[in-house]
């Protein structure tokens, strides 16, 4: 029996693929071997070194291979898992601290707003040659692509050609997970839909026994005033359905809440949330990296992430709901084709099938619309190599417009292609007036 071969790129994400790795290890897969690549050799020892200790905690024996060569990681793959960060916390720093001095607030910084817009762009030269690599080495596999921004990278892998792609994100489960425990009715008597773009999903229905779950969040709401003081419970008051991202998420997309002083000391909005997250991330790869050098166990828990659930009902044919990220081939009626959705899709043994949900509420797909309007000038400014197209996206960036004139959003714009040049590809460079 051949094995099934599962290639991570950016494996050196550790606290990342080794959640990913215990949950693929709990699944039946038959015979396993597990690729990774990663450019930084530290990184890249320490990703295998837990990979053999998980294998081992959970009793399983795949092969496991470590490659600073891509290429020769993805030879012969079946799944190609991309988790990779371009820039790491460096980067990360710069989109903050740079407009931060514009006066821009920014929470997460890896979805929409100048921080997202620049995360996209120093990942896509990672992307183009992932793809093309793909395409040449092993085109029959799927990319689950898990890299943020989630909207802009999937649609530019689609700008490139590739087919085989899907966008996973936790978002919808863990929004559907925490609102049914609000409320106290058990996750495996729920039934729900939701459908939107990545971090700005909604939850279209949430029933149980065909009543809606919705009155009872009402009556929690009303009961507690800590949760009037949150962005996600503000927004569905206002728009009667609820996103499926945190607060500091959802405050990032639209231009209510982080340009407002008053607005961010009513919700409780962590400015800057995502600096501290990526120092806790890098602590806790420190603490692998050290526990396997003297010997120490790791504690690994599974993820519930739904990569290993693509991968093992593609492999066995057990059919199962997740939610992915794929272009608009018809899903959301009142969307732009095209463009990169979520919605509810079926996997089994014939891939990844999407399923047709219809038209949105209006008033959440006028909100998606703005959304989706940046992503699009972003992938466009690299598939037609027009740094003009950079600005323009943020120019159309509802967090952005709300606090900076347009000068000043070209301003902030030429200097983050400066600080980012080295990540960008050369025509995107240009310093524009």
């Amino acid at each position: 029996m051949s094995s099934t071969k599962i290639v991570f790129i950016g494996a050196g994400s550790v606290v990342f693929t080794q959640g990913l790795l215990a949950d693929l290890f709990a699944l039946d897969l038959g015979p396993l071997h597990i690729s990774l690549h990663d450019i930084d050799p530290e990184r890249l020892d320490t990703a295998a070194g837990a990979a053999a200790y998980i294998a081992a905690e959970r009793g399983v024996t795949p092969q496991i291979t470590a490659h600073l060569d891509r290429r020769a990681a993805l030879e012969g793959a079946d799944f190609v898992i991309n988790i990779v960060q371009v820039g790491m916390n460096a980067a990360t720093q710069i989109d903050f601290e740079i407009p931060a001095r514009y006066g821009i607030r920014q929470t997460i910084g890896d979805t929409l707003g100048v921080g997202g817009v620049f995360r996209a762009l120093r990942t896509f030269p990672v992307l183009r040659g992932l793809a093309a690599d793909i395409t040449e080495i092993c085109p029959d596999a799927w990319l689950l692509n898990y890299t943020n921004p989630m909207v802009m990278n999937v649609w530019y892998l689609q700008a490139l050609g590739l087919r085989k792609v899907v966008g996973l994100c936790h978002s919808v489960y863990w929004t559907i997970h925490d609102l049914s425990a609000l409320i106290g009715v058990p996750l495996s008597e729920v039934s729900y839909l939701a459908a939107g773009v990545n971090h700005q999903a909604w939850v279209l229905r949430w029933e149980r026994d065909g009543v809606n779950l919705y009155d009872a969040l009402d009556a929690a709401i009303e009961a507690d005033p800590g949760l009037r003081r949150r962005v996600r419970v503000d927004m569905y008051k206002r728009l009667g359905f609820y996103p499926t991202e945190t607060s500091e998420h959802s405050s990032e997309y639209v231009s209510w809440y982080l340009q407002h002083a008053s607005e961010v000391e009513r919700l409780r909005l962590p400015v800057g949330d995502y600096l501290g997250i990526i120092e806790e991330n890098l602590t806790a790869y420190e603490k692998t990296r050290d526990a396997l050098k003297t010997g120490q166990p790791l504690t690994v828990e599974g993820t519930m992430e739904y990569a290993p659930q693509v991968i093992h009902s593609i492999v066995t044919g057990t059919p199962r709901t997740i939610y992915g990220n794929v272009p608009n081939t018809g899903l959301i009626s009142n969307l732009p084709a095209g463009a990169v959705v979520e919605v509810p899709c079926l996997v089994d043994g014939l891939g990844v099938q999407p399923t047709a949900v219809g038209a949105l509420p209006a008033q959440l797909a006028a909100l998606n619309k703005s959304y989706l309007n940046v992503a699009e000038l972003v992938v466009r400014a690299a598939i037609e190599e027009d740094p003009r197209s950079i600005r323009q996206a943020v120019m159309a960036d509802p967090a952005t417009a709300a606090a900076l004139p347009v000068e000043k959003i070209w301003e902030l714009c030429n200097e983050l292609v400066d600080a980012h040049s080295n990540y960008l590809e050369p025509p995107l460079r240009a310093l524009l007036k």
